[in-house]
């Protein structure tokens, strides 16, 4: 395998809290692996990681209208940092539960920080929006016609929308002694208004909040007829401003200015639950109507109101973003669905089917000819459906497990499933309810296995299922065989388009005798039971994980690691990559976002590059690659290198064995570590610096190449 590194040789830095300076130890000192300088922040690593994915929005290699969409995920993600980890501080400095991680800052600390940083990126976010996404749109004859610019036609259009379609459904609020502020939902747009004069009943309230229908697109496409060419859209903001005073008769509306409030979302349940699914749909209406953690206002906000606004919420001016422009900018995704502009966003492609698939009618039959490792989204997730759709009709099928972490609405492997029982298999789904955000469909999803005649048990109370398992049991010559899906991913259609993952599928009698006891234990009693291959968290994986790692740091200058993972914080698992660079193993750590691991440190981690990659797709797989003196022990996991998936959580990382599947995993690794155009390395100092191919060198990004290595297809 290729273990030459790629120099970063860019300019372009985020350089947005740094920590202090790196100090080199004396020669021969012993470097304190727990010293507080040796780590990174979670929750800022956390922030760079949505400011990298905000500057693919400058970056002109995506196409125009992704990069718009880039600029939209990078608010998506800021609102689930702020409704989970900025929330998460806020509760423990609220009830005097402050813990400190090993970089040493204390949750005030923290966040103070997050807000000088959050509020640097979200200044630069808007001026990307307003200063280059909006005027390069423009040129492509996309608009976004303010109110100033309506014409006579237009203006008559909205008119008539607003009567129609506005009116009858919004629902003004006055504030005063019998109508006090209302409770507004999380990330909801809202407007607060200052009116003078009196209603109908000669009250003089001086203010109204006016939430805007959430039944309404917050983008709305003009009628061809009412423009001159091009794709024309305009803000339901911009309408709910131009006739607010409709909403007051017979008063004066001074004023009209948009505020959106998040709240808190994360969901505390108890560990002695009687009922898990009733609890859980009591605590997602809380999630609606939490405590304030941040409130965005429209930057010509007059200051009284924004202090209303503020001690309503209970919150203060760290916690207050003014914005230039729209509140929500996630709901500019809906960009892409209003305008045909293929020239403007990513070319299509075909994902493709392995030959092995391909030239078999069964997929039995061609599992059994050798283990499948599928890499999604370049190859068909459609293979893995396919199985559990033969599985369910074959008469040869005695029975089903499976895990459902993230399915998705209209699942074709919940239908699947569902037909299964309906032929009288014996099926069992294993549903993690709190799969965040997705608890409302998991809840529904698991409702209609039930009622098709499926086993819905809902794992391990205080340990969520995050393993990624079907297990297929089938007679065969008079005896029963095991067949095994594991990934990296979830068994969601919608993500597998987006997102890379890895899906193996084997007929292995020890994986298969491995997983047949991993459902006996999510879904019995007992003690843990002895696992041949698979290593499976919270018991195995860790201090698997560990020993290997220290095997490496045995063999000296001879060992080799890379780690592909989401994140990585683990406090034992850093530990053990620090010595084993300090006895001069090389490792490469290829973190898409959280990474407390400081590199490049002499003493301490000079033999430790990290790199992250942000690209069209979201970058989810997880490998574990040991080389092991030429002998490499390869593992995919559903597993990141963070406490919770080690210790918290039912986790699964299985062997990559034959030697060309293995073969097809390190080109892939090799990829990514010659990325030259849309990886970042990770400084000394906490800054990243996107790499960039010198002068004359040939651009190089992962995501293309695998792209075009299994789909045949070059353009992004």
């Amino acid at each position: 395998m290729t273990t030459e590194i790629t120099k970063a040789k860019s300019v372009t830095s985020d350089d947005l809290s740094v920590p202090a300076p790196v100090e080199v130890p004396p020669v021969g000192e012993q470097v304190n692996l727990d010293a507080s300088e040796n780590w990174f922040n979670r929750e800022l690593s956390q922030l760079q990681f949505n400011y990298r994915v905000l500057k693919q929005s400058m970056d002109p290699a995506h196409p125009l209208i992704n990069r718009l969409i880039f600029c939209c995920i990078f608010s998506s993600n800021l609102d689930e940092f702020f409704e989970i980890r900025v929330a998460g501080l806020r509760e423990q400095l609220k009830y005097g539960r402050e813990t400190v991680g090993a970089d040493g800052i204390q949750p005030e600390q923290a966040l103070a920080e997050i807000s000088r940083v959050a509020h640097e990126y979200i200044e630069e976010q808007y001026d990307i929006l307003n200063n280059v996404l909006f005027p390069a749109l423009e040129k492509e004859n996309i608009h976004f016609i303010r109110r100033r610019e309506w014409t006579p036609a237009q203006a008559e259009w909205v008119r008539n929308y607003f009567d129609e379609e506005i009116l009858p459904v919004v629902s003004p609020i006055g504030l005063d002694p019998s109508h006090p502020f209302p409770r507004l939902v999380n990330k909801s747009l809202n407007f607060i208004v200052e009116l003078d004069g009196k209603d109908a009943f000669g009250r003089e309230t001086g203010m109204a909040i006016l939430p805007a229908p959430r039944s309404l697109p917050r983008l709305v496409r003009l009628p061809d007829e009412v423009c001159e060419g091009g794709e024309n859209l305009v803000f339901l903001s911009s309408m709910i401003h131009a006739h607010a005073d409709e909403l007051f008769p017979g008063m004066e509306v001074k004023g009209c200015y948009q505020f959106r409030l998040t709240r808190n979302a994360d969901l505390e349940l108890e560990d002695d639950l009687e009922d898990l699914a009733s609890a859980l749909r009591g605590e997602l209406l809380s999630r609606r109507f939490g405590d304030g953690v941040r409130l965005e206002v429209a930057d010509n906000c007059p200051e009284e109101l924004v202090h209303f606004l503020l001690t309503e919420f209970g919150l203060g001016e760290r916690d207050l973003y003014r914005v230039n422009g729209p509140v929500n900018l996630t709901r500019l995704l809906a960009v892409s669905g209003l305008v045909d502009r293929p020239d403007l966003t990513y070319s299509s492609f075909s994902p493709a089917i392995p030959r092995q698939i391909r030239s078999k009618e069964s997929m039995f039959e061609a599992i059994r000819k050798r283990p499948i490792l599928l890499s999604h989204p370049f190859e068909n997730f459609s293979s893995v459906v396919d199985l559990l759709r033969q599985a369910a009709k074959d008469p040869q099928v005695l029975a089903i497990r499976q895990t459902l972490y993230r399915a998705g609405t209209g699942s074709e492997i919940v239908e699947a499933l569902a037909d299964a029982a309906r032929r009288g298999k014996e099926v069992t789904a294993v549903v993690e309810l709190r799969a965040r955000f997705s608890e409302a469909e998991n809840l529904e999803l698991a409702s209609r296995l039930q009622e098709a005649g499926v086993i819905v048990v809902y794992g391990v109370v205080g340990y969520k299922t995050h393993a990624k398992m079907l297990l297929i049991v089938r007679r065969e010559e008079g005896k029963l065989s095991r067949y095994v899906h594991l990934g990296t991913g979830n068994y969601h259609a919608g993500n597998a388009r987006l997102y890379t993952d890895y899906s193996f599928m084997t007929c292995d009698d020890s994986i298969g005798d491995d997983v047949n006891k991993l459902f006996q234990q999510l879904t019995g009693m007992g003690k843990a039971l002895k696992i041949k291959k698979l290593f499976h968290a919270p018991f195995s994986m860790h201090k698997r994980l560990i020993s290997l790692i220290e095997r490496e740091a045995s063999y000296g200058e001879d060992g080799r690691i890379i780690f592909k993972f989401n994140a990585l914080t683990d406090a034992q698992l850093i530990k053990a990559l620090y010595r084993a660079s300090q006895a001069g193993v090389q490792i490469d750590l290829i973190v898409r976002g959280i990474c407390c691991l400081r590199p490049g440190v002499p003493g301490l981690s000079e033999n430790i590059r990290v790199r992250s990659i942000v690209g069209r797709f979201l970058e989810h797989t997880r490998i574990y690659y040991f080389e092991n003196k030429g002998k490499p022990d390869v593992y995919c996991a559903s597993a990141d290198g963070m406490e919770r998936n080690m210790l918290s959580r039912i986790e699964v990382a299985f062997p990559i064995e034959e030697p060309a599947l293995i073969a097809r995993l390190q080109e892939d690794l090799d990829a990514y570590l010659a990325d030259n155009c849309q990886s970042w390395m990770l400084q000394p100092d906490g800054s990243y610096i996107q790499n960039q191919p010198a002068e004359g060198e040939p651009r190089v990004a992962a995501q293309l190449v695998l792209l075009e290595r299994l789909t045949g297809k070059s353009k992004p």
